[in-house]
C-alpha cells in the first residue's frame, strides 16, 4: 500500500529518504486519480525495499501542491536524492511510471 503523505510529514518521507521516491498527487473527486490509484498501488508493492511510493493528498495538503506547483491532478513526481529528478502529469499506463522509477534506482 502507497504511503499518505501529508504536508506534516512531507519532509521526513519524502525529501529525506534515501530511495527514490514516487509522489502521486491525486484528489477524491478525480476520475484520472482513481484510474491510476490501483496502478500506484501495485507499484508501492513491486518497488518494496527499492523505492517509497506515495500519495499525497491535494485538498488535505494545499500547502506542499502549491510548493510544487501541482494545477493538474493526478501528477506523478519523482524525487531522489530530495530533488525533484521527473513528473508525469495525467493518467499514463503502469509501465511508464515504472520505466521512469527503474531510471532512478
Amino acid at each position: 500500500m502507497a504511503i499518505e503523505v501529508t504536508d506534516a510529514n512531507f519532509d521526513e518521507i519524502v525529501l529525506k529518504s534515501q530511495q527514490p521516491v514516487l509522489v502521486d498527487f491525486w484528489a477524491e473527486w478525480c476520475g484520472p486519480c482513481r484510474m491510476i490509484g490501483p496502478l500506484v498501488a501495485e507499484l508501492s508493492k513491486e518497488y518494496d525495499g527499492r523505492a517509497v511510493v506515495t500519495k499525497m493528498d491535494v485538498d488535505s495538503n494545499p500547502g506542499t501542491a502549491a510548493k510544487f506547483g501541482i494545477r493538474n491532478i493526478p501528477t506523478i513526481l519523482f524525487f531522489k536524492k530530495g530533488e525533484i529528478a521527473d513528473k508525469q502529469v495525467g493518467a499514463v499506463p503502469k509501465t511508464i511510471l515504472a520505466s521512469k522509477l527503474d531510471a532512478l534506482l
